[in-house]
This record gives C-alpha cells, structure tokens and sequence, in this order.
C-alpha cells in the first residue's frame, strides 16, 4: 500500500464530488473493472499528490488534465509530479481533456495497451523441472515445515 498525506484524503473525497466532464467521461468507462478486469480508483491520494486514475494492479497512473496544465507553471509542476510517481515505481500516462472527450475509444486502446504491457511484466517466468523431478508432485524448500513432515514420514 503506497503511503500518502492524511489532509489529502478530504481534498480527494470532494475531488470525487466534481469530477470535470472529462474526467467522469473517462470513469464511467473504467469503473466496475471494465477495462480487462483491471480494477481502477479515481482521485486517489499516493504521497503527497492526488491522482485522477489509479489501477494498482499493474501499477498505472491515467492523468485527465485540462487548461492549467498547458502553463509553463503548470507543465513544470507536472513533471515534478510525474518525476515522484516514477520514483515509487508507478507509469503515468497522460491526456488532456479534449483528447477524453473527443476521441474517448483512442484513449481507451492507449491505456488498455499499456494495461496489457505492465500485466506482461509482471507475469514472473514459470519454473523449469530439474531432470528427474515429477511435475505432479510439489517441491518443498528445505528448511519448510512441509519439507521436515514429509521427511518425518519417510
């Protein structure tokens, strides 16, 4: 569980409350794991910043940003921002608003393919049998108390 700053939980709760257009556009199609069974949080506190989308599974932060993002001020603070999420491991990917709202299924096809890409990474190799080992029968580690009990009643 990524740890965040206990005042931002009132700020995102109202942040929930008025949701840009955008912004609900988007959640109203990633709500209820819809994108691939991937369940998705919106405004959701991660240190010291509120993010529009959050999908922990596979570790992706969606950004809907409108008008102030496009700020010298504003562009500046964002990669600060995008500089820290990286740091604890997060990919953001990002969208302005009229992006979300004119061409919503493109957006969609962006963040379900990177959906597919983060859930292939994470997917840890399947472990090779030593010659002689059975595939049926389960391998214990040494020092488990299963390995000790099967040894017992050997």
């Amino acid at each position: 569980m990524l740890e965040y700053d206990a005042p931002l939980k009132r700020l995102a709760r109202r942040l929930r409350r008025d949701m840009t257009v955008a912004e609900h556009t988007l959640w109203f199609r990633l709500r209820r794991k819809q994108l691939d069974g991937v369940p998705c949080y919106r405004q959701k506190p991660i240190g010291p910043y509120i993010v529009d989308f959050y999908m922990p599974a596979v570790g992706l932060i969606v950004e809907v940003d409108g008008s102030q993002h496009a700020t010298e001020l504003g562009s500046a603070a964002d990669r600060v921002r995008t500089t820290y999420l990286e740091s604890v491991g997060l990919k953001v990917i990002r969208f302005d608003n009229r992006q979300v709202l004119l061409e919503t299924e493109a957006v969609l096809e962006v963040i379900w393919s990177e959906v597919t890409c983060r859930r292939k990474e994470q997917i840890p190799p399947a472990p090779l049998f030593q010659r002689g080992e059975s595939k049926s029968r389960p391998q214990f580690a040494a020092g488990s108390a299963r390995a000790q009990t099967r040894r017992r009643k050997q």
